[in-house]
């Protein structure tokens, strides 16, 4: 029974809803602070009218109009989605476009991490092992070859963090050559160059597929090649690709070709061995941030944390991204005139507008992004979702615009367009050079990446207390009074540089969660 005092929370003096804070939350005659009497009982995280709403009136929460009454709601009465009309999108026309110009924030200096400085200049905050795959074809020998190398190679290489297969499900057809199939090329050659693996390229070829290696990386795409790399794999001058070809003529049998990769990894750990941490400054993370499993405490508690963490990133020099089209997309007015020119502005405005272009294709509207998870933590459509997504941005005005499959350029406050999708969005945010992500949850989810530390932040202390060993924050602690965003924000950074630093390691990492890649292709079935 839960015996807590009734909490609700508002995020807007101009909001005619409030949200349940409590635990199971609460029974109808249930009494908030203030004296309003519930009429029904309201789940947690779900909203309570603070006033009489007439039958098509508009319903505010962070003082946006998130619905329209589809009948008159009473004073007390639980908000659900299905007493609501979703708004229309916003037009994509008319934006306020970088008018926000905040004050210059002081410079966060004085902060580091023990990472792994690269010959690009990136650094790595895991010393990886990736063995790149050009098709899905020849996933399950080289999964066999990593179990193996695991086994048996990756003990005799004390520093070396991990072996990984980037695999997928890409590689050939007659997709290979449809409009934008650039765009999953470019994310696995990308991926391939992460600064989490050291500059090592290793890749298994299948040898007929049409994303031959010399098309996955092509000269001048390799920036880590150096005499001594080209001599260790026994490459020639112009071919620096270290391939192993399963339909080489030179297999004979499985165990021939499991041998060959076997053979070729070990000249690559040996080289990530010998590398060492070094302090480097907090400005060389590559941050990513996301949520999944989203619900009305997203934006009320971790989201909030998280974007007054990225102020402080931001501030300290780093880069930091977040992302999901399909998530932001009814705050587009908010991200344009957070753009720092209007040329980033108008790169905003392009991918909302593939989005657009995308359902209509589809002949399906944007309300199908709302998960009956969202629904059952209280979030009743997009536009909701949408407010308490943004807020993990933080406030530092947007710097750039990362494209889908690319490597980010700039540092600062950057926006990768990604699906919302998590895997998809993580595979194309480590695409961009992410060392270091962060994923915030209310439903819960065992979300993990290989290549990549992963920072679960719970947005309530129900799920934190139960997922105990699954949750690196409790951010649930901002609702129940015990932390302010301001805490939760600065205990975030601080586990950040010592996750970077390999003194902390995330439950994902201790129980090798990892989700599959998936590389977005943009270009439409017909």
């Amino acid at each position: 029974m839960n015996t807590q005092a009734p909490l609700s929370i508002t995020m807007h003096p101009a909001d005619n809803v409030a949200i349940v804070a409590n635990d199971g939350g609460l029974p109808a005659g249930a009494v908030l602070p203030g004296g309003l009497v519930l009429l029904d009982r309201v789940p947690q995280a779900h909203k309570v009218a603070l006033v009489d709403i007439p039958e098509g009136g508009a319903v505010r929460r962070y003082n946006v109009v998130i619905g329209y009454a589809l009948r008159t709601i009473p004073a007390g009465s639980w908000v659900h989605e299905r007493l609501l009309r979703m708004p229309d999108a916003r037009a994509l026309d008319g934006l306020p476009i970088a008018t926000i110009r905040p004050a210059p924030q002081e410079p966060l200096a004085g902060y580091t991490f023990e990472g792994y400085r690269n010959a690009d200049g990136s650094v790595g905050t895991r010393n990886i092992l990736a063995i790149t795959q050009t098709v899905q074809c020849v996933a399950g020998v080289t999964a066999f070859a990593v179990q193996r190398i695991k086994a048996e190679l990756l003990p005799r290489y004390p520093h070396v963090d991990d072996v990984v297969a980037l695999e997928h499900g890409y590689g050939c057809g007659v997709a290979i050559d449809a409009p934008d199939a650039a765009v999953p090329i470019r994310t696995l050659r990308n991926i391939s160059l992460n600064p989490n693996f050291g500059g090592e390229l290793m890749v298994v070829s299948l040898g007929c597929e049409k994303l031959q290696p010399e098309r996955l990386l092509p000269p001048g795409s390799i920036p880590l090649v150096d005499e001594r790399n080209v001599a260790d794999v026994g490459a020639s001058a112009d071919s620096v690709l270290d391939v192993v070809c399963l339909q080489d003529e030179a297999h004979v049998g499985f165990m021939s070709m499991v041998e060959s990769i076997l053979r070729q990894a070990e000249a690559h750990l040996a080289r990530l061995n010998a590398r060492r941490r070094e302090t480097v400054p907090a400005s060389a993370l590559v941050v990513g941030v996301q949520c999944g499993g989203s619900d009305a405490f997203s934006g009320v508690t971790a989201n909030p944390a998280v974007g007054f963490c990225a102020d402080l990133l931001v501030r300290a020099g780093a880069t930091v991204m977040f992302s999901e089209v399909t998530e932001v997309r009814d705050g587009i007015d908010q991200l344009t005139a957070r753009a720092a020119t209007p040329e980033v502005a108008q790169a905003l405005i392009d991918q909302m507008a593939w989005y657009d272009a995308y359902l209509a294709r589809g002949r399906v509207d944007r309300s199908a992004n709302t998960t009956p998870g969202n629904k059952k933590g209280g979030l009743s459509n997009i536009v909701e979702k949408a407010m308490g997504s943004i807020v993990k941005s933080g406030s530092a005005p947007i710097s750039g615009v990362v494209a889908p499959g690319e490597r980010a350029a700039r540092k600062g406050l950057l926006y990768a367009a990604t699906p919302a999708s998590d895997f998809i969005c993580g595979t194309l945010q480590l695409a961009a050079g992410m060392n270091l992500h962060v994923f915030t949850t209310g439903r819960g989810t065992p979300y993990g990446l290989a290549a990549c530390p992963v920072i679960k932040v719970a947005t309530r202390s129900d799920l934190a207390r139960r997922w105990h060993d699954l949750m690196d924050v409790n951010a649930g602690r901002i609702a129940d009074g015990e932390a302010s965003i301001e805490d939760v924000g600065w205990e975030l950074f601080h586990l950040m540089l010592d996750v970077a630093s390999g003194r902390r390691k995330t439950w994902a990492e201790q129980w090798k969660l990892h989700n599959q890649l998936v590389l977005f292709n943009p270009a439409p079935v017909t």
